[in-house]
Order: C-alpha cells, then sequence, then structure tokens
C-alpha cells in the first residue's frame, strides 16, 4: 500500500462513524431509500445477479440489492467502511460478503460478476482509467458497468479537507459525463447517461443540488 493509498483509506476511516449521516449515504428516509431502489431495480438486470459493489462505503447500496435478490461483494478500502457494511447486512439477516481491499484492483481473484457498481469513487483513485477497466475485465459477457458520477463543489467529507496531494489526482472534484463517457467508451459496448440533478431527483440526495450528478450506465 502506497504512502496516498494508506492516506486516502484513514481519512475514510474517520468519515465512517457519521458517513451514515448524509441522506444520500445512510439512506434512512423512506422517500431516499425509495428512489435509490427503484433506479437500481431500472439499472440491473432482473432476477438474481452477481453484484460487484466497489467503494461499497458503509453498504448502504449493498443493502437495496441484497433485498433486491442480488448477490452482493462489497469491497471498499476502508476497514471500518468494511465494518460497518457486513454489520448492516447481516444485522438486517441477508448472507454478505465485504472484503476490504483497493478499488483499483479488487481482490476477488478469478471471480466475474454481472454488474460492476460505483458512486461517488472515481475521484478519489490515483488512476481512474486503470481502475475503470480493471472492472470491465471482471465482468461476464453482457455483463454492466454502472457508475453514479459527477463534479462535485466539494470533495470528502464535509469541512474536512481531503489528504495531502489531492489536487493532483486526476479526476479530484468529480468528472463530467461527457470526459467520463469518452474514457468508457472503448471499453464497452454500448452505453448511456442518464441525469440525476434535476428538480425530480431531489429525493436522491435528500436536498436539491446544483452541481453536475448522472449515472452512466454501459454493457460489454
Amino acid at each position: 500500500m502506497t504512502d496516498r493509498t494508506a492516506a486516502i483509506a484513514a481519512y475514510w476511516d474517520a468519515a465512517a462513524a457519521a458517513f451514515d449521516d448524509e441522506p444520500d449515504h445512510g439512506l434512512r428516509a423512506d422517500r431516499t431509500r425509495g428512489a435509490w431502489a427503484a433506479l437500481l431495480d431500472a439499472w440491473l438486470p432482473s432476477g438474481p445477479a452477481d453484484v460487484l459493489d466497489v467503494g461499497c462505503g458503509t453498504g448502504s447500496l449493498s443493502l437495496l440489492l441484497a433485498r433486491a435478490g442480488h448477490r452482493v461483494t462489497g469491497i471498499d478500502l476502508a476497514p471500518k467502511m468494511v465494518e460497518q457494511a457486513r454489520a448492516k447486512l447481516t444485522d438486517a439477516g441477508f448472507a454478505c460478503r465485504f472484503l476490504p481491499g483497493d478499488a483499483m484492483d479488487p481482490p476477488t481473484g478469478a471471480a466475474r460478476f454481472d454488474v460492476v457498481l460505483s458512486r461517488h469513487l472515481l475521484w478519489t483513485l490515483p488512476d481512474p482509467e486503470a481502475a475503470l477497466r480493471a472492472w470491465v475485465n471482471r465482468l461476464r459477457p453482457g455483463g454492466r458497468l454502472v457508475l453514479v458520477e459527477g463534479r462535485w463543489r466539494e470533495s470528502g467529507q464535509s469541512g474536512v479537507p481531503y489528504v495531502a496531494g489531492a489536487e493532483s489526482l486526476p479526476w479530484n472534484g468529480g468528472i463530467g459525463a461527457d470526459d467520463l463517457a469518452a474514457a468508457v467508451r472503448p471499453l464497452v459496448s454500448r452505453l448511456r447517461v442518464e441525469p440525476l440533478d434535476g428538480a425530480a431527483d431531489d429525493d436522491l440526495w435528500g436536498k436539491r443540488v446544483d452541481d453536475e450528478r448522472y449515472a452512466l450506465i454501459a454493457h460489454v
């Protein structure tokens, strides 16, 4: 683990205790939880699927996926995030597989998945394009890559500066939909982008947002 990777893991470990306080992280409100569940249902194939949730955080999306009948493997660099995710699904009565590890190279061995899901992660990575290639390589033929991304007005924990050197991260502060589509397009057979920053999307975030937010759904 490089010094920067260790610093990033420590940063998110420190964020774990309060992470779910954000409406779109904890999904505690019925309307917010329902809005994300509806989107996941629309983006994922019907029937049980094997889903790799990279940068799973405290497992809120993983829990929605498990409730929908999918088989979920969650990966996060921060061990405390993994602990909370594991406890969240166990307490809800679901079998779970959460692993601490680098999203750039998920520690899943030769396993292949029907869906790789990532939300608000790419801006934190030292080589996001390499991560995209690694994720696509973990998909089965016909699999889907689902990326929820944007251009953030603020990055990291509210009021807490991100790790030293973050300004040199390639996509620090997020990436716009056109640029992400250009990076993903050579790796997949087709893709589409869905904006998630309109008034109709307020329930997703628990508030009105004024930065760019979207989902990119790609098929291999």
